[in-house]
């Protein structure tokens, strides 16, 4: 059997000796969305995140990472961030950007280490769950070791009603 190739983000999770969990699943069609991943690994929604980033111009990119079925709320994003407005960043600009596609962007390991923002939802979580680096691979992680490997943060960006 031939061996798999090691993401960007495995191997920083290896060299930095973050303990990490594999989960990885078979993809049939063109779904990729998180609910369907949450739904195929065996998870809650509430535990399997997904990294979107947003950019406030030219060089100033965001991550953020909330859980699948939830929605990015881009005011909570731009405030927490110190800026007046984001949008997310175009689909055509997250490969050279990050170095990751869609359905397979990793908050981890990606070209540049961006201002890093998870919903604060993951606080009630003993683990989350996030992309591995590619489609058909996620990593479970402690939300205190993700926040350590991304010199992150925790604070609410979804639309959620806990104002």
């Amino acid at each position: 059997m031939a061996k798999k190739q090691k993401t960007n983000a495995v191997r920083m999770l290896e060299q930095q000796k973050i303990p990490f969990e594999l989960i990885e699943y078979e993809l049939t069609g063109d779904q990729v969305d998180g609910v369907t991943v949450a739904n195929k690994i065996g998870y809650p929604v509430f535990v399997v995140y997904k990294t979107l980033l947003v950019t406030a111009g030219p060089n100033k990119y965001y991550v953020c990472i909330i859980p699948v079925d939830q929605e990015l709320h881009l005011k909570r994003v731009a405030r927490e961030v110190g800026e007046k407005k984001v949008e997310l960043l175009h689909l055509k600009d997250l490969l050279p950007t990050t170095g990751y596609i869609r359905g397979g962007c990793s908050p981890i390991g990606m070209k540049k280490l961006f201002p890093t923002i998870v919903d604060s939802s993951a606080e009630n979580n003993d683990y989350i769950i996030v992309s591995g680096g590619r489609i058909g691979l996620q990593v479970k992680v402690t939300l205190a070791d993700l926040l350590h490997m991304t010199n992150g943060k925790t604070a609410l960006i979804t639309n959620s009603k806990m104002d």
